[in-house]
């Protein structure tokens, strides 16, 4: 009985011995692997600090393990000064991620690498506030369980690859505050049905939208600040779905007279346009309007929203009268 007390005793001490084999066995080796490369490619900075190799990778900041097959599935590098250089193609060795994101690192650079391709579980794609620069690469479509894609706060220039329409699973598009020039590719009018939230707003995009996003329902349709042109009135409707739309400071040019407002829209921003006609029923309800520098005419409406608004809303006009302008004559 002592021997076999001493033999317990024994093996007790040779496990405790061995601090690290329990916090060891989540980890799977080959995704440790490559994250330590990953560590390497940006000079082993000090966000990093906590990838030890001697550690479990699924204690490790930045990365998620799934509780079940103990793969990583996330990759989250937020707020770094000290992270330099470019993407690490190492990233696309970690085939079991869902979630990839690089945001606000002013020191990231260079394009967006071919090696993501391989990442074929990937949901969410964000790399904003970077200096990432080149065009958005066309095989990006690849990414087929892609539900969004945010490429914001960018350097991304060129035009907008037709191929995104092959993501049909998307449900927010981001491509806002970049470069990016040219045409909406006609190809975005077949969109995913999935697909809520466009930010297309802060480029340089020139001539008419898809034709057929007047199909749509969007809750979300941001595209202030490009060189759109022409008649955007299809994407409104008594019917739609729309709650936030910014068509301002481009050069649209449509008669809003006979446009019927959806019953859910809430955010209207048209200002800097030329757009032409009278103020239509049903924007009362609106928690925000502004019209401004267009070439509407007509009396402004006094109830709802327009209690609240001030002569900037509707500033500019070729002759919108009443209150809080000068009444008509």
């Amino acid at each position: 009985m002592r021997s076999l007390s001493l033999l317990l005793i024994l093996s007790l001490i040779a496990i405790l011995s061995q601090p690290t084999f329990s916090k060891s066995v989540r980890c799977h080796p080959q995704d440790k692997k490559v994250l330590l490369k990953i560590k390497q490619h940006f000079n082993n900075s000090y966000d990093f600090s906590s990838w030890n190799p001697d550690t479990d990778c699924c204690t490790w900041y930045i990365v998620k393990c799934d509780r079940l097959t103990n793969r990583i599935t996330r990759f989250n590098l937020i707020t770094a000064d000290d992270v330099a250089g470019p993407i690490p193609d190492a990233i696309g060795d970690l085939p079991h991620l869902t979630s990839l994101t690089f945001h606000k690192l002013p020191n990231l650079i260079g394009s967006i690498p071919p090696a993501i391709t391989k990442l074929t579980n990937l949901q969410s794609l964000t790399i904003t506030w970077t200096n990432v620069s080149g065009p958005i690469p066309p095989f990006l479509s690849q990414l087929k369980n892609l539900t969004g894609l945010y490429l914001s706060f960018n350097n991304l220039t060129g035009s907008i690859p037709p191929s995104l329409a092959q993501l049909r699973l998307l449900t927010g598009l981001s491509l806002d505050r970049n470069r990016l020039t040219g045409s909406i590719p006609e190809a975005l009018g077949d969109i995913p049905a999935s697909l809520m939230y466009i930010d297309l707003s802060h480029n340089q995009l020139s001539g008419s939208i898809p034709k057929g996003w007047g199909k749509f329902n969007f809750t979300t349709l941001q595209l202030e600040r490009n060189r759109l042109e022409g008649d955007a009135s299809g994407l409104f409707g008594k019917s739609k779905s729309i709650e936030n739309a910014d068509l301002s400071r481009n050069m649209f040019a449509f008669d809003l007279t006979k446009v019927e407002i959806p019953y859910q829209l809430r955010y209207l921003d048209m200002n800097h346009n030329k757009i032409f006609g009278s103020l239509p029923a049903g924007l009362e309800p609106l928690t925000f309007v502004n019209v401004s520098y267009n070439r509407l005419c007509g009396r402004i409406p006094t109830g709802g929203v327009f209690q609240e608004m001030d002569y900037l809303s509707f500033f500019h006009n070729k002759c919108l009268c009443g209150p809080p302008l000068p009444d008509c004559k």
